[in-house]
Formats: C-alpha cells, sequence, structure tokens
C-alpha cells in the first residue's frame, strides 16, 4: 500500500513539473533594431525561445506580416506593437515592445503619429459598427471571413468623415433642387464669359477661377487614389464614385455662392474670401452668436494652413519624386535637388498674386487634362471590344459585390470615399480661389464651381478607372502586386510602353498645379490669422505673405527629400476635419442661398443678368 502511495505521488510530481515546464516557462525574446535614420524601417525578430514545441505561429500586431515569419519589418519608431508565438501544443506567450526613435526625424514623425492616431479615431470612426449596425468582416466566396497576412479577419469602414460629407451632399442637391443638373447648361455659358460684365469687381475671371480650383483638386489622387479605390473596392466603386462626384456639384456650389457673397477688399484693393470669412461675418446675422463664428473661423483657418503644408505641398512633392524614381532610378539620391528645382518654378509663378496664378493655372488645366483625356480614349478605343463586360462589372459589382470587395456597403463606401476625397467638395478649400472672382452675383459664381467636381470625379478620375478595367489591370493578380499610380502606369504601359511617360509628365503637372493653387489657399489662411499682427507690428502686410510663402517653398524641398509619413497623414487628417466647421456653415446659410437663388433666376428669366458677348 505504501509503495503504491509513493508510485502515485512520484508520478504526480513528475505531471505537475512537466505542466510547468511545457506551460508556465514558455518564454521568448524580441531583438528591435533600428539601424538608419529612415522613418518606419524599424526590425524585430523573434529569438530564444525556450521550453516551447516547434513549429511555432507567430501573431505580430502588424497586419502585413505572415503567421510563419519570426520577423517583423518597416515597423514604425515609437509606435507600440505585440506578437504573440504560439507552439504546436497551443502554449502561448505575448511580448509588447518599441522601436525606440533614434533621431529627431523619427522623433517628430513619432510625435504626429500619435496626432494621426487620435484625428482618426473620431474623423474615421466607424458609427454604424459600434451600434452593431452592420457587420465589418470581410468574407470569401466560401462564408469565411477573410484574413490578414498576420490572421486577423478583414474589415470594411463606414467613416464618419464619409458619412458627413456625404450626407451634405445629398442635403444641398435636395435643397437647392438638383442645382447640379439645372445649372450645367448656364455654368458653360459663364465660364464662355457670355455674362461677363466688365464692370464688375474681382480679379479674375470665371474660367480663371474653375481653373485655379480645379488645379487645386486635380493631383495625384485622380490617379493613384483611384488605382486604390479599384484595388480594394474593384469595379463596382467606379459607379458610386460617379454618383457622388454629381452630388458634390451642390455642395461645390453652396461654399462658392457664400465665399463671393461674403468676401472682404483690404487697403491694397486685394480680395480675400473663403470659409473663414462667411463664418467669420455671417454667424452674426443668423441668431447665432458671433463668437462660435469667430471661432470656427480660427479653427478653419488653422487646419487650412496645416492642409496647405502637408497635402497640398509635402505629399504632392514626395510623390512626384517617388513616381520620377520609378521611371529614372537614377535620380534616386537628388530628392533635396528635385525639392529646390521644384521650388524655384512654384516661385516664380505664386510671387505674382492670384492673378499669376490664375493666368498659368487657366492655360495648365486645360492642357494637363487635355493630354490625360486624349491619352486615356486612345487606350479605351484600343480596347473598345471590352465596353459590354467593362459596363457589366461597374453595375454589377456596385449592386451586387462579390463579398472579397466587402459587399454593397464596402464598395458603396469606397466609391464615395474617394470621390469626396478627390473632388473636396464640403471641405470649403475652392470656395478661396472662387471668392476673388470679377461678378457682383454670388450665385453666378457658385454655379461655374459646381463643373469642379464634374471634370474632377465624373470625367478624370472615371478616365483612370475605365483603363484599369478595360486593360484588365483591376483584378487580384494586379492589385495584390502592385498599388497606386504604379497599377495606373502598368495599364498605361499595357497598350505603348512610352505611354508610361505620358503618365509621368500628367503626374508632375498635376502634382505642380495642385502646389501652386494651394501656395495661395494657404497664403490666404496665413493672412487671416497673422496678417493684422505684422500690419500693426512691421506697418505692412504684405510681410505675413512673404513669410508664408518663404514657408511654403522650404517644405517642398523637405517634402521631396524626407519619408515624413506621419506629418503629411497628419496634414491629410487636417484637411479633412475643414470639412467639419465648413459644412455647418453651409447647413445654416442655406436658407439664405435658397433665396439668393431663386432672385438670381428671376433676374435670369427677365433679363436683368445681361449679356455682353
Amino acid at each position: 500500500m505504501k509503495i503504491r502511495f509513493a508510485l502515485f505521488f512520484l508520478l504526480l510530481l513528475l505531471s505537475v513539473n512537466h505542466l510547468f515546464a511545457e506551460g508556465g516557462n514558455f518564454e521568448f525574446t524580441v531583438i528591435i533594431e533600428n539601424k538608419t535614420p529612415q522613418n518606419h524601417d524599424g526590425v524585430a525578430y523573434i529569438s530564444q525561445i525556450s521550453n516551447g514545441h516547434a513549429p511555432y505561429v507567430y501573431q505580430w500586431s502588424k497586419t502585413d506580416v505572415a503567421l510563419n515569419s519570426d520577423t517583423a519589418t518597416g515597423l514604425h519608431e515609437g509606435k507600440k506593437y505585440s506578437v504573440t508565438v504560439i507552439d504546436r501544443k497551443g502554449n502561448s506567450a505575448t511580448k509588447y515592445f518599441r522601436v525606440i526613435p533614434m533621431n529627431a526625424s523619427e522623433k517628430l514623425n513619432h510625435f504626429f503619429g500619435i496626432l494621426v492616431d487620435a484625428t482618426a479615431s473620431v474623423l474615421m470612426v466607424d458609427v454604424f459598427a459600434l451600434c452593431n449596425l452592420y457587420d465589418p468582416i470581410l468574407y470569401n466566396a466560401d462564408g469565411n471571413p477573410r484574413l490578414h497576412p498576420n490572421g486577423t479577419p478583414k474589415k470594411t469602414s463606414i467613416p464618419l468623415i464619409v458619412v458627413w460629407l456625404f450626407l451634405g451632399a445629398i442635403f444641398f442637391t435636395i435643397r437647392f433642387k438638383g442645382i447640379n443638373f439645372r445649372g450645367f447648361i448656364h455654368a458653360i455659358h459663364l465660364i464662355r464669359g457670355v455674362y461677363d460684365n466688365p464692370k464688375d469687381k474681382g480679379e479674375i475671371s470665371h474660367f480663371q477661377a474653375l481653373s485655379t480650383a480645379l488645379s487645386a483638386t486635380v493631383g495625384l489622387g485622380n490617379i493613384a487614389g483611384v488605382a486604390f479605390a479599384i484595388g480594394i473596392g474593384g469595379p463596382g466603386a467606379t459607379f458610386w464614385m460617379i454618383i457622388m462626384g454629381f452630388l458634390g456639384m451642390a455642395s461645390k456650389f453652396t461654399e462658392a455662392t457664400l465665399g463671393v457673397k461674403y468676401r472682404r477688399i483690404n487697403s491694397r484693393g486685394q480680395i480675400s474670401g473663403g470659409p473663414m470669412y462667411y463664418l467669420k461675418y455671417a454667424f452674426g446675422t443668423k441668431g447665432v452668436p458671433k463668437k462660435i463664428g469667430n471661432l470656427l473661423a480660427i479653427l478653419f483657418a488653422v487646419l487650412l494652413v496645416g492642409s496647405s503644408l502637408g497635402g497640398g505641398n509635402m505629399f504632392q512633392a514626395n510623390q512626384s519624386f517617388e513616381n520620377l524614381k520609378l521611371m529614372i532610378p537614377e535620380l534616386s539620391t537628388l530628392g533635396m535637388e528635385f525639392g529646390f528645382v521644384l521650388a524655384i518654378l512654384v516661385g516664380l509663378v505664386i510671387i505674382g498674386g492670384i492673378t499669376h496664378i490664375a493666368k498659368v493655372t487657366s492655360a495648365l488645366v486645360p492642357f494637363m487634362a487635355g493630354v490625360y483625356l486624349i491619352t486615356s480614349l486612345v487606350i479605351i478605343g484600343m480596347n473598345i471590344s471590352h465596353v459590354r463586360e467593362v459596363a457589366e462589372l461597374i453595375f454589377r459589382g456596385a449592386f451586387h459585390a462579390e463579398s472579397v470587395y466587402g459587399g454593397f456597403i464596402g464598395v458603396l463606401i469606397i466609391g464615395v470615399q474617394r470621390a469626396a476625397f478627390s473632388n473636396e467638395a464640403g471641405i470649403g478649400s475652392a470656395a478661396i480661389a472662387h471668392s476673388v472672382v470679377k461678378t457682383n452675383e454670388p450665385v453666378s459664381e457658385g454655379i461655374v464651381a459646381l463643373l469642379e467636381p464634374f471634370i474632377d470625379t465624373v470625367v478624370i478620375c472615371s478616365l483612370t478607372a475605365f483603363i484599369l478595367l478595360f486593360t484588365g489591370f483591376y483584378t487580384p493578380e494586379y492589385t495584390s502586386q502592385l498599388q497606386g499610380a504604379q497599377l495606373t502606369s502598368e495599364a498605361f504601359g499595357s497598350v505603348f510602353p512610352w505611354f508610361r511617360w505620358v503618365l509621368l509628365l500628367a503626374i508632375l503637372l498635376f502634382a505642380f498645379s495642385t502646389l501652386i493653387s494651394w501656395s495661395y489657399y494657404g497664403l490666404k489662411g496665413f493672412d487671416f490669422l497673422f496678417g493684422n499682427v505684422f500690419e500693426r507690428r512691421f506697418g505692412n502686410r504684405q510681410i505675413s505673405d512673404t513669410v508664408y510663402r518663404i514657408i511654403f517653398l522650404s517644405f517642398i524641398v523637405i517634402g521631396a527629400s524626407s519619408t515624413a509619413g506621419n506629418v503629411i497623414d497628419f496634414s491629410d487628417m487636417m484637411l479633412l476635419c475643414m470639412a467639419f466647421p465648413n459644412i455647418i456653415g453651409l447647413v445654416l446659410f442655406s436658407p439664405r442661398i435658397k433665396k439668393d437663388l431663386d432672385t438670381y433666376w428671376r433676374k435670369l428669366k427677365t433679363g436683368k443678368i445681361k449679356k455682353y458677348s
């Protein structure tokens, strides 16, 4: 009996010891490296696994790292990551770690990364998913969740900012009884100068104002952004992108009308307008406390200046150089030199103010749009036999999207998001350019402005999508290997290899035109914030303009020669944030715009608004 008890006790001790050896002592070490001063190139790898049973599964919090990889690359310095190691018997252990920023660039990038995450938690929050109104997980054809390489399920999202812009566009379309469509022909007459009164106050013509505003919105998003949208949302995203383009025309009409209505003329005879002015001067007359209007105006101006230095500057310089390097690898070490050349070219244009900018954009925009249009039509024409197939892909994908693209909701959101971010309808930036037009009828410029989303989204963005669809570069076979402008470049080169150079020319022109227009937007925001300060301090308000231009041109060089991704991302967030104060103002002031619009149509029908050519 004693011998049996002793054997039982011994077996029990061995079992407990084996249990602790397998589970309690399962450990590993994470080796972290930050070998270069470049951003987003941290490395972590697993070492010294003890008391585990191979093979192991490595689940990193970074979604693009495969489960069988014991190494994670491309880590953001300062960001918190985790990795869980699981052995074949199911034992697991988790470690948390950070790649320590080593230099000023990495520390700055980490700081802005924190701001990006905080801002995105508001702008990109999915209220519908939080309220369990839909399932955000993406499923494959068999009904199983689609997974990231790290094993976590892929999800779609309905960002708050997209809903905000989408609902705003619908509201203005209904409020102004489809002005997007019934004002279209009259807009053509206006930009042709049919109703131009030489005695009207202003600095530039209707056509020049439209060209300046278009040069700010027609950019890399029309090429790279559309390719990303097709890769994520499939062919059906094209349909919803076009629909949002049409709806956005009403938002542009509203903000441009207010921009002219509440513009101001300073002591130098220069005109300033835009959301910061109509928020400041119109709020007190609406029964809403004027202090709220002042606060929203200052907020908008701060966001505007930040956006002009990031998305309207650094991003354009950075991405144009990146695309240049793809075609001419020998230039890959000359980012700073490229930035200096680009800054000089931009400086030669913006030094002359809005009249010089308008002259350049009124020649540049038709040329670059024409080059892109002709090249696109040639590509489509050479694949015209696929027209029926492409039409079926678009409509079937829009309403009966495969689960691989997120279903109906996923495709709808991707298309709407691409259009909203491309044409910036509801953001308010374009109202700054439209406000300096030569007219005494604010509504007339609002009608001109509605052409902007049509040209930017319905025409140019759609052409990019059609090229990808007609050439077959929309399938996962390509989208999994190529992204953004690279995907579009391959589609162009599939017809004629030298068409890639045409696309590069378009990219460079789009970036350049965006830079010169956004320099003016940022300058007006900077003047709104600091113009009076410089005038009181130095007796000359123009010093404010000079200071901003120096800052703007410096940021072109920084953008072309650096990889401070989070700085640019934060600036993009600031751009989207502009929509909140702007649309609040547009909705509150919509009754008086409606009244002005009705009056304008009556004057037009009765001949009080005369034709001059």
